[in-house]
């Protein structure tokens, strides 16, 4: 895959976290080898909405009552044991910016990944339009 130069800016800079960076620049980091892709969305939106293949699935929060994940700590710690950065993708690109300042209090060099899995609301609220991880044509599932 090509991935156009307006799409590989340096990551920006952000507070409490290594940086945002566009799920292009994501992508291009995981096919180097250079990072890998955590998945923090619930394991009902993996299913419903669909999924990266390969990426390490690792809910911040959880249904019932989207309640915090006890599991978060140990498996974003384990998965940046390797020294690769990771790269954290949500829905929105909400949830993946308070998991990337978690990761790097553990001392994990995370980054959230821009307009998240589904992109950014359109004027009508729906997302799946405005870019988004799915709308670049970026490798994905549905269950």
């Amino acid at each position: 895959m090509t991935i156009p130069n307006e799409h590989m800016n340096a990551p920006a800079p952000a507070q409490g976290y290594a940086g945002d960076v566009s799920p292009l620049l994501a992508w291009a980091w995981v096919q180097a080898g250079e990072a890998e892709l955590v998945d923090v969305r619930t394991d009902a939106e993996r299913t419903w909405v669909g999924f990266v293949p390969g990426a390490h699935a690792l809910a911040w929060k959880q249904w019932p009552g989207m309640a915090m994940n006890p599991e978060f700590d140990a498996g974003i710690q384990a998965l940046g044991a390797g020294g690769k950065k990771l790269v954290l993708l949500c829905r929105s690109g909400v949830r993946s910016i308070a998991a990337a300042q978690r990761a790097t209090a553990l001392g994990v060099q995370a980054y959230n990944i821009l307009e998240g899995f589904e992109g950014d609301p359109d004027a009508q609220a729906h997302r799946g339009l405005l870019g988004g991880w799915r709308k670049r044509g970026l490798p994905w599932q549905q269950s």
